[in-house]
């Protein structure tokens, strides 16, 4: 797993900024947490960070590069690492769990339409809401 660098991120080395950098480190790939989760772990090791801290050592991380911010509908605001990969979300609407999946057909069919309309896709986001089939 690669290393998050807060010097080469433009950010001074300060505990607080580790210990959340950490945090969201041992998580598996693409797992999101929102900022009171990683203060309720901060607190359950032993932490006294406070809440307004973590929220906002998180928006300087998101100013910085280093998490990216997802605000899903009806939910709270989730942070992952921005690992540099681009990948795309579907949010079931009955239990709110959240499934990531990468399609390169999909980016294949979004710059075929930006280049058809004489554009060169720069960024693009894609969230499904989804609801279980019933049986």
């Amino acid at each position: 797993m690669e290393s998050f660098d807060l010097r080469k991120a433009g950010l001074k080395v300060t505990h607080p900024r580790m210990r959340i950098l950490q945090l969201l480190e041992q998580k598996t790939p693409h797992q999101h947490m929102t900022a009171e989760g990683i203060y309720r772990q901060l607190l359950d090791q032993g932490d006294e960070i406070g809440l307004a801290t973590v929220y906002r050592v998180l928006t300087q991380f998101e100013a910085a590069g280093l998490v990216i911010k997802h605000n899903f509908e009806g939910g709270h605001a989730l942070y992952e690492l921005d690992r540099g990969d681009h990948h795309y979300h579907m949010v079931d609407m009955s239990s709110g769990l959240i499934t990531e999946f990468e399609s390169p057909e999909i980016v294949a069919l979004l710059n075929r339409i930006a280049d058809e309309h004489g554009y060169v896709l720069d960024e693009h986001s894609l969230v499904l809401y989804v609801r279980k089939k019933r049986p």
